[in-house]
């Protein structure tokens, strides 16, 4: 009920792209919940505030001269998918007619896009929907474009940022959760992104890290020898994060129910056992309480819950928060192995954290969970019986990471033999900073050369020699770059 009004079943096209009546003859909100609109409102301003706390926790993670690059990639990717989405991205993902794999343009620059209800819900228009997962579609490039640190051209990464979400993002999420996608006809589970964020992210920042190549003095056994640079962001980015979350798992119900409700409590338990967990295994190597760590585990168990937090129990998001963290925490040292310089661990929080959580959605996933919404019915995970789901969870990880990782090396070898769009900086620059050399901006105004006081401030002695030389300038000075 909205207030005391009934709420109209809706009774114009359905199947076809419509806008759902005229608004000028007709009062449109009659077909939905007012507090429905409210919830998903509110989540799809939650998901946009994720974006920006990718580019603190990144750069974080990074070095200084690269730091403001890393935060206006993010920022950047909000508005180049946001063009995106309107011009033909939504109509790809989720136009109510399309193939197994890709939608078609029936919803071109948002046309008949508006009070027709959407393919993710009944409960939702097609507008709304719209809103909440162009949220969606914004952070994954986000979360893929961090590979680029330290040694990536701007321009090449916009360009990417466009290209990437209409080759790869829009596929993968059609095939995911629309109607008509191959993964949902076969029963595929993935609540909020599992396959189409996190592992298509992760596969595609292996990608990037690969075609672009190693940084200068990139050491195989323990790459680049250098410390996050900004602790204080890494939380920053880490709390925009996980208050974020709220909506991007709570608003996947597509309506305020109880089951929004089940996702907000298993995405915030499963957050907190990862950082513990991830903190637990630093701490028995250095026997220090790893800020950074605590940081790292709890985006893992964030990422690993993600397919699962519309079907499982809270009992079962321990599960994902500790085996999340586990595996996350030992697949940072893949990319030794590889030989990948994947500067802030993309692949493994990301890539490795969605197949994690996409399997154990397999087995933990729970119908009754599921049906906490009223209209939801699935035949669960091996709690219920049902071992083939694991099956399909692992074909739809194994789809999504292979199309994604083999798309992504076309892409960038195709955009590398394009004038003007080559991906990497000369060494030169690169040892200069990104920041310097592509924005001419930096991070901060002014930063010391020297981490100890001593070495800028005089010292006692320093005033002595001093004043012994009739007020001659000490030898020892301020030094800065700015």
């Amino acid at each position: 009920m909205s207030g005391s009004v009934p709420v109209v079943e809706y009774d114009g096209i359905s199947g076809v792209a419509d806008s759902g009546y005229s608004s000028g003859e007709e009062n449109l909100n009659v077909f939905y919940e007012s507090g429905d609109f409210a919830w998903i409102l509110t989540s799809s301003a939650l998901v946009l505030l994720m974006i920006p706390g990718v580019g603190f926790f990144y750069s974080g993670l990074a070095r200084r001269k690269s730091a403001l690059s890393l935060i206006m990639l993010s920022m950047l990717s909000v508005a180049v998918v946001d063009f995106q989405w309107f011009f033909w991205g939504y109509s790809l993902a989720f136009s109510h007619t399309g193939s197994a794999y890709i939608g078609d343009l029936s919803n071109f620059g948002l046309m008949k896009t508006l009070a027709q209800p959407s393919v993710g819900s009944t409960k939702l228009p097609d507008l709304l929907f719209c809103l909440f997962q162009g949220m969606f579609a914004a952070i994954t490039p986000a979360l893929a474009i961090g590979a680029a640190v330290d040694r990536a051209r701007i321009l090449p990464c916009i360009v990417f940022i466009f290209v990437w979400s209409t080759i790869v993002y829009d596929p993968i999420a059609y095939w995911t959760w629309n109607a008509n996608g191959w993964s949902y006809l076969l029963g595929g589970l993935d609540f909020a992104g599992g396959t189409p964020v996190h592992i298509s992210s992760g596969a595609a920042a292996l990608a990037f890290s690969i075609m672009l190549g190693k940084r200068t003095g990139y050491a195989k056994s323990s790459g680049l020898p250098y410390r996050p640079h900004n602790v204080t962001h890494i939380v920053l980015g880490t709390v925009f994060l996980w208050v974020g979350w709220f909506g991007f798992n709570g608003g996947s119900a597509l309506a305020s129910n109880l089951r929004a409700v089940m996702a907000c409590i298993v995405t915030h338990l499963a957050a907190s056992v990862g950082g513990i967990t991830w903190v637990l295994l630093d701490y028995r190597l250095e026997k220090k309480w790893s800020v950074v760590g605590f940081c790292s585990g709890a985006i893992s168990g964030l990422v690993a819950i993600t397919p699962a937090s519309g079907f499982v129990t809270p009992w079962a998001a321990f599960i994902f928060g500790v085996v999340g963290g586990i595996g996350c925490n030992i697949a940072t040292k893949l990319k030794f192995l590889i030989g990948a310089d994947d500067a802030l661990d993309i692949f493994a929080v990301h890539g490795i954290g969605g197949i994690i959580g996409n399997l154990l959605t397999g087995l933990f996933a729970a119908d009754y969970i599921a049906h906490l919404d009223g209209s939801t019915i699935i035949p669960g995970g091996w709690v219920n019986h049902n071992y083939i789901q694991l099956a399909y969870q692992i074909a739809d990880s194994v789809a999504g990471f292979s199309y994604s990782f083999v798309l992504t090396c076309v892409i960038l070898f195709l955009m590398n033999l394009i004038p003007g769009l080559s991906l990497r900086v000369d060494p030169e620059e690169e040892e200069i900073g990104i920041d310097d050399i592509q924005l001419g901006e930096f991070a901060y105004d002014y930063v010391e050369l020297h981490r100890h006081t001593s070495d800028i401030t005089p010292t006692h002695s320093d005033h002595e020699r001093a004043g012994s030389s009739k007020g001659s300038v000490p030898e020892k000075t301020p030094e800065a770059v700015v």
